[in-house]
C-alpha cells in the first residue's frame, strides 16, 4: 500500500494488512481507478449503487416528551444475537445507499441489524417543535437502553455515517466507562461542525449544500403546517437563509437549546469527546471528503487508546469504493464495517465471509 492511499498510518493504527482472499477482512482500502477525486467516490454509489433492503419489520419508540422515534429492524436473526444500531446521516434514512448492503450483510453474519430514524426521517414528520442536530446523542442514548431491556444480554454495537457518525461519537464521550457497547463504528464523520459548514460553501461541495439545505428547510416549512410555533423564525425567512451556519444559527440553535450557532458547534462536535470513549471504535475517514476539512481530522494525542482511525487520502465522503471496473464496484466500506464488528462481537471468524 502506498503512501498515496494511507496518511501516516504509523500515526492513525489501523487493523491487520488484512487475510488471504475470502478472508472477511478486506484489507486496507485501495481506491477504485475509474472513480479519481473525493466527488466521484461520494457521488457514484448515490446513483449507481443498488438499493435493495432485507425484510424490515418498524416499531415505533414514543419518548417523554410526547415524540416518538421509529425504528427499522431486520428479520431472522437468532436469539440472542448481536444487535447493531445503524445511525443516518443528514437528511438519511431508509433511502440511503450505505444501508442496505450492510443490512444485509449483518442478516448473512447472524446479527440483527436497527435502523434509528433521527427525528422527522422515517417517513413522518415528528410530533415535536425540534427534529434532531449533530447533537442529538440524547435520543441515541434512549434507543440504545430500550434495545437493552428488548434484547437483554444481547451484545450490542452501533454504525453512525456522517452526521450519525458525528452523534455516535460524542454519544460515546459523554458515556465513557459506562458505554453498553462492545463495538462502533463510525464513517466520515465531520469532527467539527463548523469546519464542515465552511467546506459546503467552497466549490463543487457547494452541490451538496444546496440539496441538504433545502431539504433541511422544505421539511421545516412542511412542520409549520402542523406546527405553526416550531420554527423559529417566520416561514417565509426560510428562503433567505442559504447557508449551513444561517440556517443552523436561525432554526438549529434555537429549536434544540443552544445560545447561537457558535454555541451549537462547539457543544455538539464530537471532536472534543475522542478522548473519552471506553468502548472499542473505528473511524473511518478520508482526506478528499468533500463535507469536511483535514484540517478538522484529530491527532493521536486526542484519541482514547479505544479509538483505531484510519485515514486514507481517497474515499470521498462514505464512499470507499474499490474495484477493477465499473461493471462490478466493490463496496469495500460494508467488507471492512462487517469484518470488524465480527471481530469485536463474535472475537471469532464466521464460516460466512462479508458481501463483495
Amino acid at each position: 500500500m502506498g503512501t498515496e492511499d494511507m496518511v501516516n498510518r504509523e500515526r492513525y493504527g489501523m487493523g491487520g494488512p488484512g487475510g488471504p482472499e475470502g478472508s472477511p477482512d478486506p484489507g486496507p482500502f485501495r481506491p477504485a481507478w475509474w472513480l479519481p477525486g473525493g466527488h466521484l467516490q461520494t457521488l457514484w454509489p448515490v446513483f449507481f449503487r443498488r438499493r435493495r433492503l432485507p425484510g424490515l419489520y418498524r416499531e415505533r419508540l414514543e419518548l417523554p416528551d410526547g415524540d416518538f422515534l421509529d425504528l427499522d429492524w431486520t428479520n431472522g436473526a437468532p436469539e440472542g444475537a448481536p444487535v447493531v444500531v445503524l445511525l443516518h446521516g443528514l437528511e438519511g434514512g431508509r433511502g440511503s445507499h450505505y444501508l442496505p448492503g450492510l443490512a444485509t450483510g449483518l442478516r448473512k453474519l447472524g446479527m440483527e441489524g436497527v435502523l434509528m430514524y433521527l427525528r422527522g426521517c422515517s417517513g413522518e414528520p415528528n410530533r415535536s417543535a425540534r427534529r434532531y442536530s449533530g447533537g442529538s446523542s440524547d435520543d441515541l442514548g434512549t434507543v440504545i437502553e430500550h434495545i437493552r431491556e428488548a434484547r437483554p444480554g444481547a451484545p450490542l454495537a452501533a454504525v453512525g455515517y456522517s452526521l450519525g457518525g458525528n452523534i455516535l461519537l460524542k454519544w460515546l464521550g459523554e458515556m465513557g466507562d459506562h458505554s453498553p457497547l462492545a463495538g462502533a463504528v463510525a464513517v466520515s464523520p465531520p469532527f467539527q461542525l463548523d469546519q464542515a459548514a465552511a467546506r459546503l460553501e467552497r466549490g463543487l461541495s457547494r452541490i451538496y449544500r444546496r440539496h441538504l439545505l433545502g431539504s433541511l428547510k422544505r421539511a421545516m416549512a412542511e412542520k409549520a403546517c402542523q406546527r405553526p410555533d416550531a420554527p423559529p423564525v417566520p416561514v417565509g425567512t426560510l428562503a433567505r437563509l442559504r447557508s449551513f451556519r444561517a440556517f443552523d444559527d436561525a432554526v438549529t440553535a434555537p429549536l434544540h437549546g443552544y445560545h447561537g450557532v457558535a454555541d451549537y458547534y462547539a457543544r455538539a462536535s464530537c471532536r472534543p469527546y475522542l478522548g473519552e470513549i471506553r468502548s472499542p471504535t473505528l473511524i473511518l475517514h478520508s482526506t478528499d471528503d468533500p463535507f469536511t476539512t483535514s484540517d478538522a481530522v484529530p491527532s493521536l494525542e486526542e484519541l482514547s487508546p479505544q479509538v483505531e482511525l484510519e485515514l486514507y487520502a481517497r474515499g470521498g465522503h462514505v464512499g470507499f469504493l474499490a474495484g477493477r471496473w465499473p461493471g462490478r464496484p466493490r463496496y469495500w466500506l460494508d467488507q471492512r464495517i462487517l469484518a470488524y464488528l465480527q471481530q469485536t462481537l463474535r472475537g471469532a471468524p464466521l464460516s460466512v465471509t462479508a458481501p463483495g
